[in-house]
């Protein structure tokens, strides 16, 4: 049996869900292109290959065995798409939330079952139908639940709208002993640079008392401002429009000193290595054209 445990994102981790790039299936269509971010790359030629998305996973799951995590891999479902496993679900304490995603992403969460297997059922939370909640949405950090939404009334004419306000409120009665604090992020089907895809693509929250942040991301400016005085300013990496754009904010910890990187982001990394954590630099870039990154790929199960 696993026995979940997840109370922030920076406990050291010891078993976790990582995506896979095997079999990702031909160059989407525009049609078929889930953000702005993909939809440059197709138009551009530029999209990723597999063989070098597969090449980039295998050195992220290099660095999480070389600390011991249990790393369990989606089961292959050809030509599709499973790299970003933090989409599909998340864990918060002992719960394993099944996230109400795209529905013709649904089978990717049937690619996990072995994993759900080990898992106590009554542990397993479908939300109702009307909660869209995905995991890079959701953050829980000790008696605060961090969630990025969009509750404006055009909510439907953005596929890049993936949290509703219905996820904050049921979130809430999940967990009513938790502050659930929502933020209402900058969203755009045209333009990957004025897209917060999820709030991981705009705020990070690190060991130490660190955080990044991007504070176009977020539409409320008084949002942002609560969690620049919640971390303290001296704490925080601001990161530019462009950096955005690279996905410096989608780092992962392995441990509240241990932060994995894109090894071309050099400002943040010198930041993190002077702020007293070990950086470990992982290729990833060609990844990162999906308007995803290093905590889009994972499913943290248990950290300690």
């Amino acid at each position: 049996m696993l026995n979940l445990r997840v109370k922030d994102e920076i406990g050291r981790l010891q078993a976790v869900i990582l995506g896979t790039a095997i079999s990702n299936g031909p160059i989407p269509t525009l049609e078929e292109a889930y953000d702005p971010k993909s939809m440059e790359h197709i138009k551009a030629g530029t999209y990723p290959l597999e063989k070098d998305m597969v090449k980039e996973m295998d050195a992220f799951a290099t660095v999480l065995k070389k600390y011991d995590v249990k790393v369990f891999r989606p089961t292959i479902i050809e030509d599709c798409n499973q790299i970003f496993s933090r989409d599909i679900a998340f864990v918060i304490e002992d719960k394993i939330f099944h996230s109400n995603i795209l529905p013709d992403r649904e089978n990717e969460f049937e690619a996990i079952q072995h994993v759900l297997d080990l898992i106590d059922p009554e542990k397993l939370i479908r939300p109702p139908e009307e909660v869209h909640v995905e995991g890079g949405d959701v953050m829980p950090w000790y008696d605060h639940i961090f969630v990025g939404t969009y509750t404006a009334d055009d909510y439907s004419s953005y596929i890049t709208a993936r949290t509703n306000k219905a996820a904050v409120e049921f979130l809430q009665e999940q967990f009513p002993h938790k502050k659930v604090k929502s933020f209402e992020l900058r969203k755009s089907n045209t333009n990957a640079k004025q897209n917060a895809l999820h709030l991981d693509c705009c705020f990070q929250p690190l060991g130490k008392g660190k955080a990044i942040l991007h504070k176009n991301g977020f539409l409320v400016e008084e949002e942002y401002q609560w969690l620049v005085n919640f971390f303290g300013e001296e704490n925080i990496f601001e990161i530019t429009e462009e950096e955005m754009y690279q996905m410096f904010s989608n780092v992962f910890s392995i441990s509240p000193d241990v932060v994995v990187s894109e090894k071309s982001f050099s400002r943040l990394n010198n930041w993190l290595r002077h702020q007293g954590f070990t950086v470990e630099e992982i290729p990833y870039s060609e990844i990162a054209k999906q308007e995803g990154l290093l905590r889009c790929s994972t499913l943290p199960l248990i950290r300690e």
